[in-house]
């Protein structure tokens, strides 16, 4: 049984630190591959600064390129809008119906609202969950303190965030050392984010 760990996000662009988090999970659990699940673009929510599937989706397969137990995964692109998580969850299943054992990475900073996701009792019920360190606002909900399914992985805590290296290179600042070589040479070659 393969046991793969799901990162969800926008990766608008991925970052040096979502890639530190993504290795750490497959080098320091039980975890045998990290899927670094693009979130696509909302129909209903055209937001300027996200860039096109595709570009956030090359970014993601150059970043993870040299790292064989992480992979880029397009799965959510072909799913209705709005999506969940339980959604992308039970499609996975249908897709992968044996030999694959999924589960959700997140931050704790998730885990605190965790409580208002669609289905968040049958996610927990069915799905480990991975939570690695975010210094954020809040407490974490008393029903998940302890929980079996819920896993703290004590992983270095990233203060690094896509918006920043936006803002920060629209603003002609060098943000090369936040990203990995291939996706700096690809958001320089295409232009993004200027």
């Amino acid at each position: 049984m393969k046991k793969v760990g799901l990162y969800f996000g926008t990766f608008n662009p991925i970052h040096v630190g979502h890639l530190a988090i993504a290795n750490h999970m497959v080098e320091f659990s039980d975890l045998d591959e990290v899927w670094l699940v693009i979130t696509p673009q909302s129909p209903f929510k055209q937001k300027k600064s996200l860039l096109d599937n595709h570009h956030r989706y090359q970014m993601v397969f150059e970043a993870t390129a040299d790292y064989p137990r992480l992979k880029p995964s397009k799965i959510e692109f072909n799913l209705p809008q709005p999506n969940y998580t339980i959604n992308t969850l039970v499609h996975l299943e249908e897709q992968y119906p044996k030999g694959f054992a999924f589960s959700l990475l997140m931050g704790e900073d998730n885990l605190k609202s965790f409580h208002k996701w669609k289905n968040y009792g049958v996610i927990l019920e069915r799905y480990d969950m991975y939570v690695y360190p975010r210094i954020s606002k809040g407490t974490v909900e008393h029903q998940f303190q302890g929980h079996l399914k819920i896993h703290k992985v004590n992983a270095p805590i990233m203060e690094i965030s896509s918006t920043f290296i936006r803002k920060q290179h629209a603003l002609g600042k060098n943000v090369r050392p936040l990203l990995p070589a291939p996706v700096w040479n690809y958001m320089d070659e295409m232009n993004f984010y200027r």
